[in-house]
């Protein structure tokens, strides 16, 4: 019950779905992901944090980034459903659309401060 529930509260919030509607397309940082969403970097890692509790994300470092990306939910039967049903879901979104128009244009070595 756990689980579910913790996977359940992750996706409870709007920024945290659009987070992970937006590393569905590519692995991206605390910066890059801030670029996107429009959040203080403060609260993007308080995000991603819940998300990677959850079982949704995972993280590997590269240099001095930590490099967010959804996990396959090998941890959590609940986390690996929820991530393939959200694949399908969320497309009319408009804020979430324009995310995805400006991903292209998102560069770390540019915007990231290290």
């Amino acid at each position: 019950m756990k689980r579910f529930i913790r996977v359940m509260k992750a996706l409870s919030d709007p920024s945290r779905v659009r987070l992970i509607k937006i590393l569905e397309h590519k692995p991206l940082c605390v910066c890059e992901l801030q670029n996107l969403v429009g959040l203080a970097q403060s609260t993007v890692s308080k995000h991603m944090r819940i998300l990677e509790e959850a079982g949704l994300v995972d993280f590997n470092k590269e240099g001095s980034w930590i490099i967010y990306r959804l996990t396959r939910g090998e941890e959590s039967e609940y986390a690996r459903v929820m991530l393939e049903n959200l694949q399908d879901w969320l497309s009319d979104d408009e804020i979430l659309q324009d995310m995805i128009a400006r991903l292209p244009q998102v560069d770390r070595e540019r915007i990231c401060v290290v």
